[in-house]
């Protein structure tokens, strides 16, 4: 799994009941694929539907920001690539951007920061096992990689 690339976790085409009245992607079917991305990365990192029955534990999402860059029309099929840009004991602060395949200009990208949960409760949980090791795994290789210029960014007039 370790990549010293942003992981291409999820593909998909756009479909008809996807795009608005102007024939593009409707904003918030942006976020259920990065949404979709965030659940191939859960099954990247062991998270996957065995492992959280098994464990109790999940990812939930605290914060996501989105920046619309290109539009993006129907029947496109279009990718996602993940970075992860850092972690803690409980939270991963992730990047994903959307590509047409083979394609290095972003159409749109989201910063998100995830928290590791015990369902149980549900409360935050520290990650442990196999799944602390993936994620470290995972950190390492990316950590060279470049920061991304839409990371950090905040809403604002300017005044």
């Amino acid at each position: 799994m370790p990549s010293t690339t942003p992981l291409t976790i999820y593909s998909t085409a756009i479909l008809p009941d996807w795009v608005d009245y102007n024939g593009h992607l409707r904003d918030a079917f942006y976020l259920l694929i990065f949404s979709y991305a965030g659940d191939a990365l859960m099954d990247q990192i062991g998270l996957d539907s065995s492992n959280r029955e098994a464990s109790g534990n999940s990812l939930f999402t605290l914060e996501c920001h989105i920046n619309y860059l290109h539009e993006v029309k129907e029947g496109a099929t279009v990718e996602v690539r993940t970075q992860l840009l850092g972690h803690d004991r409980k939270r991963l602060h992730l990047y994903h951007s959307l590509h047409l395949p083979g394609a290095e200009e972003a159409l749109a990208v989201s910063e998100q920061m995830l928290l590791h949960v015990d369902l149980a409760g549900p409360r935050s949980a520290p990650f442990a096992g196999a799944v602390l090791a993936k994620v470290e795994s995972l950190a390492a290789a990316h950590a060279a990689l470049a920061r991304p210029a839409y990371v950090g960014r905040v809403i604002g007039l300017p005044g």
